[in-house]
């Protein structure tokens, strides 16, 4: 699929047609996130939401800056009523972002601060380069995170470990990222966009509607108390088995041992 902004695209990878990459490109800004970019990553986000023929996704924002942040001099001014309806179009787009029902990873190189850093916590999985900083520096400017920062953090590494990052607004390198668990991987800086690739390509073959199942049900689990995080389990489970994929994946279980099927998708 090809999807065009001015300054999001979203393009197939080369070696890997069912992961689409969702291209953050605007250079001059250290691709910071304006009200244009928020609005094109909402459109990029509910694109490859729709598209069957995407797997997995990858969120990329090039070797220099995976988003620097937001677009502090387009805010700076705003007012308490203009910033009700700018965050909710922020807040939007990124959650547009977290609920794309495939796998979604972060592909992070250079910097990664304030709506970047929120940008990569809408993901499900985190690739970072040596180099990349992390971090959710809104307290220096006299606010506090608002594109989900304050929520998916501390769900990621605890709140302890969010509020000294909130709370200080300091950088984080990749290395101590890893050891937090606010990334999942640190390679090499050339190695990230390939790094990241591997990472969701292999879900490529699997059964999407168990995947999006499952995904939504640890997401969603998160949000509440047990016992209904164990119901949404429960009914997602039980409506898998009104697919084309748990009839073959459990026949292919049964005839030729495990991890041999071949899904359809459906």
């Amino acid at each position: 699929m090809e999807l065009v902004g001015e300054f999001v695209r979203v393009e197939t990878d080369e070696e890997h047609s069912a992961v689409a990459v969702i291209r953050i490109d605007r250079p001059k800004a250290l691709n910071a996130l304006n009200a244009q970019v928020t609005r094109e990553i909402a459109e990029a986000a509910a694109g490859v939401s729709a598209d069957a023929s995407v797997r997995s996704v990858v969120l990329y924002g090039g070797e220099r800056a995976f988003v620097a942040g937001a677009d502090i001099k387009e805010m700076a001014d705003l007012g308490h009523a203009q910033m009700l309806e700018y965050s909710r179009g922020l807040q939007n787009a990124l959650t547009a972002v977290a609920r794309i029902p495939k796998p979604v990873v972060a592909a992070v190189s250079g910097y990664a601060l304030g709506g970047g850093c929120e940008l990569a916590l809408a993901a499900d999985f985190r690739v970072a380069g040596a180099k990349a900083k992390l971090g959710l520096p809104e307290i220096t400017l006299g606010v506090i995170p608002g594109a989900g920062g304050t929520q998916r953090l501390p769900r990621l590494v605890g709140p302890a470990r969010a509020k000294d990052l909130i709370f200080t607004g300091r950088h984080v390198r990749a290395q101590e990222a890893l050891e937090i668990g606010l990334v999942d991987e640190v390679v090499a800086d050339e190695e990230v966009y390939a790094a990241a690739v591997a990472r969701v390509a292999r879900f490529a073959d699997g059964p999407a509607v168990a995947l999006a199942a499952a995904k939504e049900t640890v997401d969603r689990g998160l949000e509440t108390d047990l016992d209904s995080g164990l119901e949404i389990e429960r009914l997602h489970f039980s409506g898998l088995f009104a697919t084309e994929d748990q009839k073959t994946g459990m026949r292919s279980f049964i005839e030729r041992g495990p991890g041999k099927a071949e899904f359809s998708g459906r």
